[in-house]
């Protein structure tokens, strides 16, 4: 543990929207001449830094993750660091809310900016670096960047250019760490560094697209988004196909806050460790599970691996939209879809949450309607494949800005 936890510094003057946990006086300067020199990102406050503090923006002790692999990997590759970000509480959250304050969007400071990589999507979208680290377990790149009008990217659970060692972890088992841009090809140009191979933009003529659109589970404005992104893709002569998948929270929750409250076991045992209420409650929520429950979820998760398996044994790609809703006001609990109010985080998360709980990569860019998105999924370890069809809709004109 790094002990109880110190106390925030206060908002920068130049960061109303809270996004910096810290910002050394000088970026960590990447090694001259690499593939990435010239490029500039900030970091989750999840990831250690050698000599920069890490508190996940909570006012809890957390354990010491040692120094990050892919910060190291990165800054070798010559892009320079220029600080940590803020983020929903320990990243159990889509908000961005934590011990801060909380970090609000970036266009508006009514709306929240979505989480939990929350500070990593507004560094990106206000143009203060070229690229920031977050990390996914049911949404937390994903989400952010949809209300933030960024794209970002989750990676094949595992991959090895893009290791979570050195992170503090979440959820072991869906957990990824992974890039925000405010374009794909930004995107790409870190993923070519890391892993050493060209990713080439790929046509959509032929493409076999699964559309995944639960009618009642969004907003109209992202229903018609999401319509209109697979009318396009139509156009490029994509074979676009409806289908239908189950929401898998059943699976996804058990597993992550009992893995949560195994990571956080220590501050726990504190009388008042810290925590917001919602995260406290919740930890404690997973540590009262049952290990047969866990288990069982675990086999639900199977059960959803092989559903996905055998969309994929059909389609190539699945068009999904990334968020219900436009941005929700602060402090907004519900949302308003077709099927009536709902938990903000359970209409969030049941449409991002099944691609982390099974490892798939997804990328998620904007749409046509501004701070919505749709994400893109494909089959485990098609990473440079689905990162090629996204070049393929940015070459195309088809990735719009989100402002």
């Amino acid at each position: 543990m790094t002990g109880s936890a110190p106390p925030f510094p206060p908002a920068l003057p130049d960061d109303p929207q809270r996004a910096w946990a810290y910002r050394p006086a000088s970026p960590l300067p990447g090694v001259p001449g690499g593939p990435l020199s010239g490029l500039t990102f900030s970091v989750k406050d999840l990831y250690g830094v050698p000599g920069w503090p890490l508190r996940a923006s909570t006012r809890a002790p957390v354990p010491d993750p040692g120094e990050s692999v892919l910060v190291r990997r990165l800054l070798d590759l010559g892009a320079a660091a220029v600080g940590k970000t803020h983020l929903h509480e320990i990243a159990l959250g889509i908000t961005g809310l934590n011990g801060s304050g909380g970090t609000v969007h970036p266009a508006d400071p009514e709306r929240v900016p979505g989480g939990s990589s929350s500070g990593a999507a507004v560094s990106v979208a206000l143009g203060q670096v070229d690229f920031a680290l977050g990390t996914d377990t049911g949404g937390s790149i994903r989400i952010p960047a949809a209300w933030c009008g960024v794209t970002g990217f989750k990676p094949t659970k595992r991959h090895p250019a893009w290791s979570t060692e050195g992170v503090l972890p979440l959820s072991w088992t869906c957990d990824h760490a992974g890039p925000l841009a405010r374009d794909v090809r930004t995107v790409v140009r870190v993923h070519e560094a890391l892993t050493g191979q060209r990713v080439s933009a790929r046509d959509w003529a032929g493409v076999r697209v699964a559309l995944w659109l639960p009618d009642s589970w969004v907003h109209d404005a992202v229903h018609a988004a999401v319509r209109a992104f697979s009318t396009d893709l139509e156009g490029q002569g994509a074979q676009v196909t409806r289908v239908e998948l189950p929401e898998m929270l059943d699976a996804y929750t058990p597993i992550v806050i009992s893995e949560a409250a195994q990571v956080h076991a220590e501050a726990l045992r504190l009388e008042d460790p810290g925590f917001l209420p919602f995260t406290l409650a919740t930890l404690r929520q997973g540590a009262a599970l049952e290990p047969a429950e866990v288990q069982a979820a675990f086999g639900r998760r199977e059960a959803y691996r092989a559903r996905l398996d055998g969309v994929f044994t059909a389609f190539d790609v699945l068009l999904a939209p990334t968020v219900p809703t436009p941005p929700p006001l602060a402090g907004q609990d519900e949302v308003e879809l077709r099927d009536g109010r709902l938990p903000l985080r359970r209409a969030a998360l049941r449409l991002t949450a099944p691609f982390s709980l099974l490892g798939l990569p997804t990328l998620a860019v904007p749409a046509a309607t501004p701070f919505v998105g749709v994400q893109l999924v494909a089959p485990q370890g098609h990473d440079d494949r689905l990162l090629g069809l996204g070049l393929g809709l940015q070459s195309a004109g088809d990735v719009r800005s989100g402002s």
